[in-house]
């Protein structure tokens, strides 16, 4: 079987090639041809000497993923579905803004987490990607792009990736970090660790593990002020609770390339999104968890994000105008607070719409039925318990 030289960061690309007899600056070759040129023909790569690329020929390929659909949004937003064979095929989206072009890309079949309000989670999970189809998502989006837009040589159309896709980043590691190496390898992409962004919704020991492997800028997926709540909309929180993730925010802040860390909140209606609660994710700020105990203070600013509404989530977009009430308590008290522009919803690829296709392996259908019961704010109390329809 032929190697996929997607599945290697440029150490691993250098030692595979010294385990063919070829020196390390053959591998800056190859990478800079893979990845700075998109080459997937060895035949191209007119500086590499005839025995290598004879060798390359018998026992490698760059592997793409084929390319089930392209989906453009009035906005701009595009979106592709990638299959990944066995049934799942997972989904990347592009979203142009003014002062860059960021890459939405995914980790897994499916995901585990079972987060209330995303429609990945909806879909469950049938299993990691590989290095390789992590890449290859960045590796022909890129490409694809700087074709499409006719940009000259050494000009980027994405010049900021988030693991935000399907899936939770951390519950792949082994295959993430050789490829956020590759996003951020000068003879790659040469993209900045402040531009590449893993998102989570708080696997503490991969944390510490990405603070020392591979620090780049990290964003929590919070959407509730105590346990409570958030396990009832992010069932990961009954392992790694609150405490425990700000906790490991906190310590990832020593090695991270920004000083802050994003906590992006799910704006649901009746759910997480009263005064109560912002005032409440003030004092967590500080350093206060809900009983008055003392817990880890974390430098941060606040994403709120919009509900993308999908079938059978049972869960409402918090109106406007209670969006930027929320977002002007937690302001008026210095936080820096963005609320997230809805981008590519007519073509289903805005935040938590994310499903391809994922054939399933934990029947998250009949566990996220079984949780329809939401807590909700009640007189003299953050929340209690209410059916939602």
């Amino acid at each position: 079987m032929t190697v996929n030289l997607l599945d290697f960061d440029l150490e691993g690309l250098a030692a595979w090639c010294e385990a063919l007899g070829e020196k390390r600056f053959r591998a800056v070759q190859l990478f800079r041809w893979i990845h700075q040129k998109g080459a997937g023909n060895f035949a191209e790569m007119s500086d590499l000497a005839r025995s290598l690329r004879a060798k390359l020929h018998e026992r490698a390929e760059v592997r793409a993923l084929p390319v089930l659909s392209e989906q453009r949004s009035l906005d701009g937003t595009v979106k592709w579905l990638f299959d990944v064979g066995g049934g799942n095929a997972v989904e990347t989206v592009f979203i142009p803004e003014d002062d860059r072009g960021t890459l939405c890309v995914s980790s897994q079949a499916g995901c585990a987490v079972g987060c209330r309000f995303c429609s990945t989670g909806h879909q469950g999970f049938s299993r990691n990607l590989g290095t390789g189809e992590v890449v290859a998502q960045l590796w022909y989006a890129e490409h694809r792009l700087r074709a499409q837009l006719g940009l000259a040589a050494g000009e980027r159309a994405i010049d900021n990736v988030v693991m935000m896709g399907m899936g939770e980043p951390l519950q792949n590691y082994a295959a993430l970090v050789p490829a956020l190496r590759t996003f951020l390898e000068d003879h790659g992409y040469g993209l900045s660790r402040r531009r590449v962004t893993v998102s989570t919704s708080g696997v503490v020991p991969m944390i510490d593990r990405l603070r020392e492997d591979c620090p780049v800028a990290l964003a929590v997926s919070l959407h509730a002020p105590d346990d409570a709540l958030r396990e009832s909309l992010v069932p990961l929180n009954r392992k790694y609770p609150i405490a425990e993730l700000l906790g490991a925010c906190e310590r990832y802040l020593a090695a991270a390339p920004r000083d802050f860390i994003t906590f992006e909140y799910c704006m649901l209606a009746g759910v997480n999104d009263t005064d109560a609660h912002a005032h409440a994710l003030l004092r967590l700020t500080q350093g206060q968890g809900p009983a008055g105990e003392r817990w880890p203070r974390v430098p941060c600013k606040f994403n709120l994000i919009p509900f993308n509404p999908f079938p059978a989530s049972g869960l409402v977009r918090s109106p406007r105008d209670r969006v930027t009430a929320f977002a002007a308590i937690l302001q008026n008290a210095g936080i820096v607070t963005t609320v997230r522009k809805t981008r590519g919803d007519d073509i289903d690829a805005a935040c938590g719409q994310l499903a391809g296709e994922v054939l399933d392996r934990t029947q998250a259908a009949e566990r996220l039925a079984r949780r329809r019961v939401l807590p909700m704010v009640a007189a003299g109390r953050l929340h209690s318990p209410r059916s939602v329809a």
